[in-house]
C-alpha cells in the first residue's frame, strides 16, 4: 500500500474506494458531533449580553471567511502537501484542543448575565480588566465551580 506521495495513485481496487468513502463518512460524521458546532456553540456562551451581537456578528463573518480561504486553497495544499495536509489538519485539531482546555472556561450552568465575572475571575484572562469593567458586573460571584 502506497500513501500516494507521488500523485499518481495508480489502480484503485473497488473496495479499497469503499473504505476511503466510509472513513470519510465517518471522519465527516465525527466532525458533525463534535469540533463543527463548537465554532458556534462556544462565542454564544462566553460572550457576556452588553457584546454578544456583536461578536457574533464578527463570528460569523470570520468563520465565513476562513471557510472560504479553506476551500480555495485545499485542492493546491493536497497536491503539494499529499497526506502531509491531513497531518497537518491533525496538528490544527490538537493545538484547539490545548487551548480549549487551558484558556477557555467552563460555562455548564452560569448564567449568561454572570458571564462578566466568569472572564474577570479566569487565571489567564482576568490581567485584561481593568476597574471601568466592574461597572458591568450585576452581582458579585457566586461559586461558579459548584454550579
Amino acid at each position: 500500500m502506497k500513501f500516494g506521495v507521488s500523485g499518481n495513485p495508480g489502480v484503485i481496487s473497488g473496495t479499497y474506494a469503499g473504505a476511503v468513502v466510509a472513513f470519510i463518512c465517518v471522519y465527516v460524521a465525527g466532525f458533525a458531533w463534535s469540533w463543527g458546532p463548537l465554532g458556534w456553540l462556544v462565542p454564544s456562551e462566553i460572550f457576556p449580553l452588553e457584546v454578544r451581537s456583536a461578536a457574533q456578528s464578527i463570528n460569523v463573518a470570520v468563520n465565513m471567511i476562513f471557510t472560504f480561504v479553506i476551500a480555495q486553497i485545499f485542492t493546491a495544499m493536497l497536491c503539494h502537501l499529499k497526506f502531509g495536509l491531513f497531518i497537518c489538519f491533525a496538528v490544527c485539531v490538537v493545538i484547539m484542543s490545548i487551548f480549549i482546555y487551558k484558556l477557555l472556561p467552563e460555562t455548564k450552568g452560569v448564567p449568561i448575565e454572570e458571564m462578566t465575572i466568569v472572564w474577570r475571575n479566569h487565571p489567564h484572562w482576568s490581567k485584561y480588566f481593568d476597574e471601568d469593567d466592574a461597572k458591568f458586573e450585576t452581582s458579585k460571584p457566586k461559586d461558579i465551580a459548584s454550579a
